[in-house]
């Protein structure tokens, strides 16, 4: 099928943006509430947020869930945002809690841990309506028994072994939706979704990385790159 001429809009001042490894196009995507999501940027960092051409956001990070980071970061946003709520450190019902508020506060869906116990994702089930996107870490994670317990999305995170679970997922399940992080090459993103991903998480550069070449130019006086 040729590639399609698609009329584009632009600024001046927001052409100046960060853009997903056009790798990632080739992916199916994953239709949730009738979108349909193909890039997905890990980045809590509001200005990276603003100026990224994702689908959507997976504000995940290391520390127990709060509602005003989430709200944070859905303000800053002019995309679906998926909602990390625990299950690591912030355990039991604390994150189903937590869940319910981010679906009040507007998240597409929220995301659990790869520790989360299945009979909170029950609870999570019972509780919102909005999918429940379950990290996967390892091989040795029990899919069918995510499954059963009512998991909607699977996030696949498990380093240079991403590939490699994900074709192991969708040997069992082919219809199951899989998010997967695609590494920082287009290589490795084309090779997640050989493996079968539908959708990619993006890692942005950070804005130390994207200041370097602009900071660089300046010092030459030299107008913005």
């Amino acid at each position: 099928m040729p590639e399609q001429n698609i009329p584009e809009v632009k600024g001046y001042l927001r052409d100046f943006m960060l853009t997903v490894p056009k790798e990632i196009y080739a992916c199916t995507g994953i239709k949730i509430h009738g979108r349909r999501i193909k890039s997905l940027l890990f980045s809590t960092d509001a200005s990276i947020i603003k100026n990224t051409n994702a689908d959507a956001v997976i504000a995940v990070y290391p520390f127990t869930p709060q509602p005003v980071i989430t709200q944070a970061v859905m303000t800053a946003a002019d995309v679906p945002v998926l909602v990390g709520v625990g299950g690591g450190l912030t355990q039991g019902h604390r994150v189903v809690n937590l869940a319910l508020h981010a679906e009040f506060q507007g998240a597409l869906g929220v995301v659990v841990n790869a520790p989360t116990k299945n009979e909170i994702i029950e609870e999570l089930k019972k509780s919102i309506d909005i999918p429940v996107v379950v990290t996967i870490a390892s091989g040795n994670d029990d899919i069918d028994a995510r499954i059963l317990a009512g998991a909607d999305i699977f996030n696949v995170s498990a380093a240079a072994s991403t590939p490699e679970i994900v074709a192991k997922i969708k040997a069992k399940y082919p219809d199951f939706p899989v998010i997967a992080t695609g590494g920082q090459t287009g290589e490795t993103i084309s090779a997640t979704i050989a493996a079968g991903a539908n959708a990619i998480t993006w890692t942005p550069p950070s804005n130390a990385e994207v200041f370097k070449d602009i900071m660089a130019a300046y010092r030459q006086g030299l107008p913005h790159p």
